[in-house]
């Protein structure tokens, strides 16, 4: 009877421990710093009748934790068309669903969130090791010379855009004077290279490292989940000319993530030593239409 009771209790023992490894790793994913911020609407395509809503996300690839609304956050949240719409009264408090709009017309539009500073400290190493992977080369410099173990103090904020497509191209293309922008020179999702800009207060930002990702669309040709969808890793990266442009590989349809970061030195050291700006554009690339058969 023993060996049996001492079998099960070894099993007992085994599968707790099995638990708390996999809490222990559980815990350390949810402890990294989630990088990547975007904008997510339910599509790309509008037609001026169908309504969109928008949610926004973070994460470590393109696989990321909806983001409630939080208003203390928005310094700017609009719908840019012909003119401009403030969405920011729409959005209610800890809401996933940030807002539910309808275009205006086919043109097209781009939806913009611009956050304030918000403030984060990292272990030397951990902090260290962000700003190689996000090719910060000039702050992790300046950490190596001054010899430093301290921890990284940083403040940071987020520029956000998605596109959503329609027929005058140049509402893509608009400037909408974010600090650090994603600023496509071509229609985003309309051809094989996507021509960008990345501005930092308006002027060309050099030697800037972009990512580019990609998500597949599902079986009917619509964005997969955020939440629930398989990450992935990014596709391309590549660092800006001196006019502060890229030529990026847009060849695949799915939904595209393009990211950039800037980082410098924090003017108001009370706060932080570092303060970083995120910008990231989303759009689609549509499947290509089958030719009809005679």
């Amino acid at each position: 009877m023993l060996g049996p009771m001492i079998l099960r209790a070894r099993f007992a023992v085994q599968q707790v421990a099995r638990g708390v490894v996999v809490l222990a790793a559980a815990a350390i994913a949810r402890s990294a710093p989630a990088h990547e911020y975007w904008l997510s609407p339910s599509r790309f395509n509008v037609a001026p009748s169908e309504t969109v809503t928008v949610a926004a996300f973070s994460g470590t690839g393109f696989r990321g934790e909806p983001r409630p609304w939080a208003p203390e956050r928005c310094v700017r949240f609009v719908l840019a068309e012909a003119g401009n719409r403030d969405l920011a009264p729409l959005a209610r408090r800890g809401a996933i669903e940030w807002a539910r709009c309808v275009p205006s017309d086919e043109g097209g539009a781009l939806l913009a969130y611009q956050s304030n500073w918000a403030r984060i400290e990292l272990p030397a190493g951990r902090f260290e090791s962000y700003l190689a992977e996000e090719g910060l080369d000039d702050a992790l410099a300046a950490r190596r010379r001054e010899q430093t173990t301290a921890p990284g103090r940083e403040r940071y904020r987020r520029c956000c855009k998605a596109y959503l497509a329609g027929l005058d191209a140049t509402r893509s293309t608009r400037v909408l004077g974010l600090p650090l922008e994603i600023v496509p020179r071509t229609r985003p999702g309309a051809g094989a290279l996507m021509r960008v800009r990345v501005l930092w207060n308006g002027r060309p930002l050099a030697g800037a490292l972009v990512h580019a990702w990609r998500s597949p669309f599902d079986t009917a040709g619509r964005p997969l989940d955020p939440a629930t969808r398989d990450t992935v890793a990014a596709c391309w990266s590549g660092r800006t000319d001196a006019a502060g442009g890229a030529a990026i590989p847009t060849r695949e349809p799915g939904e595209w993530l393009l990211s950039v970061v800037h980082m410098q030195r924090c003017p108001q050291p009370d706060q932080a030593d570092w303060e970083s700006t995120w910008a990231s554009l989303t759009f689609a690339r549509p499947r290509a239409r089958r030719a009809a058969t005679p």
